[in-house]
């Protein structure tokens, strides 16, 4: 279990990197900023990696950042603006040595969301979905018939916790580099908590209802854990699809709302 915490907790969290822009490469007249979306809340990368180097885009509004890891042989790819409006700067960074990374490129943008529900209505590097993903399909499926989001949101969740189960094997060999991806959950009906929460935002984002995928700690269990806030009747509700397979699959009583007090939330996409 201590395994699982240390390999999520680096995958999420921000490492201490050292950025050399000095060594700075490339300017903001490159095409490698993909800005088209930004009254959505987000932005694209689109940058051919090299297979053999780390590159991570690094992601900061004053002293809150994040950082991915950007797949090499990905066209493009899609990252969140979720602290809030106001000016981002946003790197493209690429290893040297050890935690040593030398700055590729470098824009700012500035995030002027009137609605910032918009944000979480997106397909995401680690929430990335297509109107033709299977759990997408399938998503159109289980609510075709729904009157409301909470209905919407009953019959996809239902379907999740009946389905998917946990893969434990998965979680014995997990890869710091490893990303969710909603058609292979939807297809193995397995994955860690992580699966989980992305397969579940998919469905519910494809459908129009606004979702997050969140990462911390809760007292539901004892690891790093993803869980995920829905919009709802006017406020966020917190929903833990993990958990409840667990406790459908051992015939115990669950609620489809859980309390929020019961999550520390240290990531939020």
């Amino acid at each position: 279990m201590r395994k699982l915490m240390v390999l999520i907790a680096a995958f999420v969290l921000f490492a201490s990197i050292n950025v050399t822009t000095a060594e700075a490469s490339g300017n903001s007249t490159d095409n490698w900023l993909n800005k088209d979306k930004l009254s959505a809340g987000i932005v694209s990368v689109e940058y051919a990696a090299n297979t053999k180097v780390t590159t991570k885009l690094l992601i900061a509004k004053g002293k809150s950042n994040y950082t991915y890891n950007i797949t090499a042989g990905k066209k493009s790819e899609s990252f969140p603006l979720q602290l809030g409006n106001g000016e981002y700067t946003i790197s493209l960074l690429e290893n040297t040595t050890g935690n040593k990374y030398k700055q590729l490129k470098k824009e700012t943008v500035v995030l002027n969301l009137k609605d910032s529900n918009v944000l979480y209505l997106n397909s995401i590097q680690n929430i990335d979905w297509t109107s033709t993903s299977s759990a997408v399909i399938k998503a159109k499926e289980l609510t075709k018939n729904k009157k409301t989001d909470a209905d919407k949101v009953k019959a996809i969740y239902d379907y999740i916790i009946t389905n998917i189960k946990y893969d434990n094997k998965l979680a014995e060999s997990l890869s710091v580099d490893y990303l969710p991806n909603i058609d292979r959950t939807f297809k193995a009906q397995k994955d860690i908590c992580y699966g989980y929460a992305s397969l579940f935002a998919g469905m519910l984002r494809s459908v129009g209802i606004p979702t997050k995928l969140l990462m911390g700690d809760s007292s539901y269990v004892d690891v790093y854990h993803a869980w995920n806030q829905v919009y709802l009747d006017g406020k966020w509700v917190t929903i833990d699809t993990t958990v409840d397979a667990g406790y459908k699959n051992s015939n115990k009583k669950m609620d489809l709302i859980k309390d929020a007090s019961k999550y520390t939330i240290a990531k939020e996409y």
